[in-house]
């Protein structure tokens, strides 16, 4: 039994990691998103809340869905008590999937069998 003190390190950041290491999570978190998430959180797709069957293709859905996965690791652990699955649902998982499925957000002009890939903004470089 681990205490406070030694408590595991958490995972890195999907946005952290490059080659193999990037690559596994992908396979990891893919199988979450269309074993788990989807099936049971993924409602009726519409033009107000579109969603993207190609969403690994949107690193900010891919930053939004890892993190989503990390809290959900965390929060439906029996250490996270019973309240933990919860406060997933009220902290994590609405606000993330609003923000995704929003008309302006990621995947606003995706639809079945279309993904329509989105220009950044233009940045300057910094002169400081």
């Amino acid at each position: 039994m681990t205490t406070a003190q030694e408590q595991p390190a958490a995972p890195p950041f999907i946005l952290y990691l490059d080659g193999d290491e990037y690559a596994e999570e992908m396979r990891n978190l893919a199988l979450w998103v269309s074993d788990l998430l989807l099936p049971v959180y993924g409602r009726e797709t519409t033009s107000q809340q579109p969603w993207c069957p190609r969403w690994w293709e949107h690193l900010e859905a891919v930053a939004r869905l890892h993190g989503l996965w990390l809290a959900w690791q965390e929060h439906t652990d029996p250490a996270a008590g019973a309240s933990g699955p919860a406060l997933w649902h009220r902290d994590h998982l609405g606000p993330v999937l609003a923000e995704l499925r929003s008309a302006a957000g990621p995947f606003a002009g995706c639809k079945e069998g279309s993904h329509r890939a989105k220009a950044a903004p233009v940045v300057e470089a910094y002169e400081g």
